[in-house]
């Protein structure tokens, strides 16, 4: 019995040992953590700006051979975007439609040569003034007019629903005011003999005389407005990233610079 009994213990203590070999090899597993050069979100870059323009007033936006738009507020508005944090992108849109769309929120800005003007302040906020532009008179070359009071009876050619238009609602004696789509077609009316004048900006007149000095000339400057960038009424982040970059620029002389490129001095 002794023995038997010893056998028994024996057996019992050696299950015993078995099961506590057993359950130390068992492992609790762990939860994986993540990897210690795991890659974090990349910031946002520059919020990108829509500026919508009607791309047929030169030197100051227009298409080049390639149908890419450029000029001299293109170049000013991608200066002050650099400086100013954001990027800047533009579409060509055509003038009868360009605040309409603004409006609408179909772009972020419109920068097309925009004369600042009370009526506009309603319906629109604007950057502080890029420039001050001269609304011209271009006449034939052997016309004797000097301004306004010598074009009784006659008809003058604008580009439609702008500025050059609204300086003539109040002009007494005109025959018409006709409106075209845009300032060239107006002045090539004017070569035609349809008008005999055309109402523009100096910097767009300048650039049709450069090849057409032997046919037309400018006769008088008639009133001056400052142009800016046109943004939604109350939009003040968009204004705040336009405005610093144009301060920027003007303070580090790179829109002197672009100014002098374009034979705006």
């Amino acid at each position: 019995m002794n023995n038997l009994l010893k056998a028994v213990v024996t057996a019992a203590a050696v299950g015993v040992l078995a099961l506590g070999v057993v359950g130390c090899g068992k492992k609790e597993e762990k939860k994986a953590e993540p990897a210690a050069n795991a890659t974090a979100a990349a910031p946002a870059g520059p919020k990108t700006l829509l500026f919508a323009t009607d791309a047929t007033y030169p030197p100051m936006q227009y298409l080049n051979d390639q149908k890419e738009v450029v000029g001299f507020e293109v170049e000013v508005i991608k200066a002050a975007a650099a400086k100013g944090g954001f990027r800047a992108e533009f579409k060509n849109v055509p003038w009868d439609g360009i605040f309409a769309g603004l409006a609408e929120g179909k772009y972020d800005a419109v920068s097309s040569c925009i004369s600042i003007t009370d009526e506009r302040k309603t319906a629109m906020d604007f950057s502080d003034p890029i420039l001050s532009i001269d609304q011209v008179l271009v006449v034939a070359k052997n016309d004797k007019v000097t301004g306004l009071a010598g074009m009784k009876g006659k008809t003058i050619g604008v580009q439609a629903d702008t500025i050059s238009q609204q300086i003539l609602k109040d002009e007494k004696g005109l025959k018409a005011v006709k409106g075209f789509a845009d300032a060239d077609m107006a002045l090539n009316e004017l070569l035609k003999g349809g008008v005999q004048g055309a109402v523009l900006g100096r910097p767009a007149a300048n650039a049709f005389l450069a090849t057409h000095a032997d046919k037309l000339k400018i006769a008088a400057a008639l009133k001056s407005f400052d142009i800016g960038v046109a943004v939604k009424k109350g939009d003040k982040d968009v204004l705040a990233l336009i405005n610093k970059g144009l301060a920027a620029i003007k303070a580090d002389g790179t829109f002197d610079k672009i100014k002098a490129q374009h034979k705006l001095d």
